[in-house]
């Protein structure tokens, strides 16, 4: 039986990180529910456990097993260490932790980032969920054939962003056809029925930021193993999913069957019709980064190419808590079992 903490309770992420625990192994555990002002006093539960989401105490992550920052990064920069004191192993799907000494970046699906957690691990950052689907795709293009170039472009929904993201769009939304005037205070930008790839000067949201993560995530978890990525971040007046336009250039002409049958496996659901798009709404609820793939013609053989544009998307919150959770399942060996005799 373990005891778990969740510390943003009330937030987009930490209600999805709930829904998957609930379907874990890990749903039989004690829960103690964590948040703010916002959130606090609240009635909420995670599996069969019906509990409160309470107030941050000294004790609040005594005889903890396991941590789950899904906050801010300034919620997760305050307390991290008390968690780390009470003994507790820390998961920061804030990402506010990279950079931190004896912090690793993982991503259970793909076995990959700074080496395995050890006892000298200070905490673990579920990779973000952009990176683990892009490294997902590519790494298996590159098992295929060598990979000469790889390009993306990122669609962001508003939950990327938080609650007021959501809020926000959805009151430009109303406010736009009703010929009122928008609220700015998130985006400092018409975000409804727009695409933005930068913001006002008094955005709470940084674009560059977001892709900076992106880049890193993604190249601590290749190691090395898979093609350099450009990648651009283009916020996109949608409120749930991320969407991905890629491009891909290949050292030699491979035949089209044999890039679908290394895309296809476990976490990857390839479309192969043409009237059934990959969409943000289609992945909404998933675990499988959805896929379609169109080879760009070239010479005389039709069933080759060396280009290849992927349409792809994902459940960004999802992919997030669910990769949290794996974390949290392959973390388990560090636990102390039982008792010493």
């Amino acid at each position: 039986m373990y005891k778990i903490a969740i510390a943003g309770a009330s937030t987009l992420l930490g209600k999805e990180l709930k829904e998957v625990l609930s379907e874990s192994p890990l749903a039989t555990a004690n829960f103690i529910l964590l948040d703010d002002e916002q959130g606090q006093g609240q009635l909420d539960q995670v599996g069969d456990e019906v509990t409160f989401i309470q107030a941050f105490e000294p004790d609040s992550f005594d005889k903890a097993d396991f941590t789950f920052f899904c906050g801010s990064e300034l919620l997760t920069r305050h307390y991290w260490q008390n968690a780390l004191r009470a003994g507790s192993m820390v998961l920061d799907l804030s990402g506010a932790l990279e950079g931190e000494a004896g912090v690793l970046v993982r991503a259970a699906w793909l076995g990959g980032g700074a080496g395995p957690a050890d006892l000298l691990t200070q905490a673990v950052i579920p990779a973000h969920p952009a990176a683990l689907a892009l490294g997902l795709l590519l790494g298996r293009i590159g098992q295929a054939a060598p990979v000469r170039s790889a390009a993306a472009t990122l669609l962001a929904p508003a939950s990327e962003f938080g609650r007021g993201a959501m809020d926000e769009l959805h009151q430009q939304t109303v406010n736009l056809l009703s010929f009122q005037g928008m609220p700015r205070a998130i985006y400092d930008a018409q975000a409804a029925y727009n695409l933005l790839c930068g913001m006002g000067e008094n955005s709470q949201i940084n674009l560059q930021k977001l892709e900076e993560r992106v880049r890193r995530d993604y190249a601590v978890l290749g190691g090395g193993r898979w093609p350099a990525l450009a990648l651009q971040a283009i916020a996109a007046p949608t409120f749930h999913g991320h969407a991905f336009s890629i491009s891909v250039e290949l050292e030699r002409p491979v035949a089209i069957s044999t890039i679908e049958e290394a895309l296809s496996g476990d976490h990857v659901d390839l479309v192969l019709e043409d009237t059934d798009s990959p969409s943000n709404l289609a992945a909404t609820g998933q675990n499988d980064v959805l896929v379609r793939l169109r080879p760009v013609a070239e010479g005389r053989n039709p069933s080759q190419a060396t280009r290849f544009w992927l349409w792809a998307a994902s459940d960004n919150l999802r992919l997030s808590a669910q990769n949290a959770v794996d974390c949290a399942l392959d973390l388990r060996r560090l636990r102390p079992q039982g008792l010493v005799q």
